[in-house]
């Protein structure tokens, strides 16, 4: 249904597809992704009831801003992408879209989503340009360095000393350890989906963490997740979390064992699926929050 929905875009315009597939809103697992530690940092900072206001502009912001990441990224890695097997067939790889086009529609997304930022507090306005900062830089570090997934994680992570602010106009030190939990699940999860294009990327020169950790990439993939929860564990003591986030914890835990175990053969395809799973451990955590507040 909702694919049904995006190609019917192109009722209203010859190219509406091109530029649904360049945002990847036809693959939504991004948007997931970005979403579940943003609500985990609104419903901790709301003490389960954050503001209507804030839940709205905070997911329209994740929606707009990883279409945002996503148009800069392809930008970035139009000269790599016709070289992956993965990516060939993306938009301006493939010439649908041509850069300047791509920018002109990052600056229209990045606008749009300051739009929403202006709703909130002065602080969180200020914090926004760091966000925005990471965002751009990312899908560059690939060409200088061995950690992009640390900036992705960065960047995947903004939005919750934002959502900290905007909730309650301020930061306390316990929002950095949600933070940092978020930062190492995104590189280890990211760590999965670069383990798909390893190959590829060594023939190009691409940069990443499943590169520079090598035959070791499993073990530091779990050991990364594991600290993780062990952050997620810190800041559910310092806000005086329960059993239900508890066991959303165990259940995210669950997620990462078994995505340890379906790539044990580090077959592409397998890796990929494993990326995709930690959609569920996201979630697990997230319903394990609003459970532990909704039952105080």
């Amino acid at each position: 249904m909702y694919l049904k929905l995006l190609q019917s875009l192109n009722r209203l315009h010859p190219r509406a597809w091109d530029f649904v597939q360049l945002t990847r809103m036809d693959k939504p697992i991004g948007i997931y992704l970005l979403l579940w530690p943003t609500l985990w940092a609104l419903w901790v900072a709301g003490e389960g009831r954050p503001s209507l206001k804030n839940v709205l502009v905070f997911v329209l912001g994740v929606v707009l801003m990883r279409a945002a990441g996503c148009v800069i990224n392809d930008y970035a890695d139009r000269h790599f992408d016709g070289h992956v097997s993965r990516t060939k067939a993306r938009p301006l790889a493939s010439g649908a879209i041509r850069p300047r086009e791509a920018l002109l529609f990052f600056a229209a997304l990045v606008a749009l989503s300051f739009g929403l930022v202006l709703l909130t507090n002065a602080t969180t306005i200020w914090l926004s340009f760091g966000g925005l900062a990471l965002a751009a830089c990312y899908p560059f570090m690939k060409r200088y360095t061995f950690y992009p997934q640390v900036v992705l994680g960065a960047a995947f992570s903004w939005g919750m000393p934002m959502a900290f602010t905007a909730e309650t106009g301020e930061l306390p030190a316990a929002a950095w350890l949600l933070y940092i939990a978020n930062l190492l699940w995104t590189v280890a999860y990211d760590t999965y989906y670069a383990m798909t294009d390893r190959e590829d990327d060594l023939k190009i020169g691409v940069k990443s963490t499943a590169i520079l950790f090598g035959d070791a990439d499993r073990i530091i993939i779990a050991t990364l997740q594991g600290l993780a929860l062990l952050c997620l564990l810190l800041a559910g003591s310092r806000f005086e979390l329960g059993l239900c986030f508890h066991l959303g914890l165990l259940g995210a835990a669950a997620c990462f064992a078994w995505e340890s175990w379906s790539t044990r053969t580090r077959d592409p395809q397998a890796c990929f699926k494993a990326f995709l799973h930690n959609h569920w451990a996201g979630m697990a955590i997230f319903i394990g929050l609003v459970a532990d507040y909704a039952l105080r």
